[in-house]
């Protein structure tokens, strides 16, 4: 029985870091894919192992795909608790929703506005780049404003410069600056 629970909590480990190893992979990390892959090689051969020592059980066995297919879902739920990237979202107006455009920019998107012409009349094209963690966040905003819109994100691999990149270097040297304030406090 030890065994079984043994082999269970190591799908349990082993399932969600593969998940990662994918994720960082794909996203151009390799020095973390790297890391997760050995630490995946490890838990695997020791896992497969266990569940091969023996007289091969049928439990065992069955314990290593339940476990894997509750790693699957452990994995995925890290994976979006940590939403590692940024999303693009292309957001289709039927009207130059001005409240929705300068509400946006206050609360730190960059906002690109198209106009283009539909079938009917023209269309506006909102372009947003925006951190993974700030999605569901960002449809909100949308919702609020334009129930209506028609929306398409995508996942880029690559950008360079913009409004983006400037306000997140500015946000980090806010972020450093708050810091040493807070520190020189808490020195005395």
């Amino acid at each position: 029985m030890k065994d079984i629970l043994l082999i269970l909590l190591l799908q349990l480990i082993y399932v969600p870091i593969l998940t990662l190893r994918t994720i960082f992979l794909v996203k151009g990390m390799s020095m973390y894919a790297s890391v997760f892959g050995f630490v995946e090689a490890l838990i695997y051969v020791f896992g497969l192992s266990l569940v091969f020592s023996g007289d091969q059980s049928t439990l065992a066995m069955v314990v290593y795909a339940v476990g894997f297919g509750v790693g699957i879902i452990l994995g995925s739920y890290i994976e979006s608790r940590l939403a590692i990237g940024y999303t693009t979202f292309l957001v289709n107006l039927m009207t130059k929703n001005e409240e929705l455009i300068n509400r946006l920019r206050q609360e730190g998107f960059g906002v690109t506005v198209y106009q283009g012409e539909g079938r009917d009349s023209a269309r506006y094209r909102l372009d947003i780049l925006t951190k993974r963690s700030r999605e569901e966040e960002l449809l909100a905003f949308i919702e609020e404003y334009e129930p209506r819109a028609f929306i398409i994100s995508y996942e880029p691999r690559k950008f360079k410069g913009g409004f983006l990149l400037k306000a997140m270097k500015k946000q980090k040297q806010k972020q450093k600056a708050k810091a040493k304030s807070k520190s020189r406090y808490h020195l005395y």
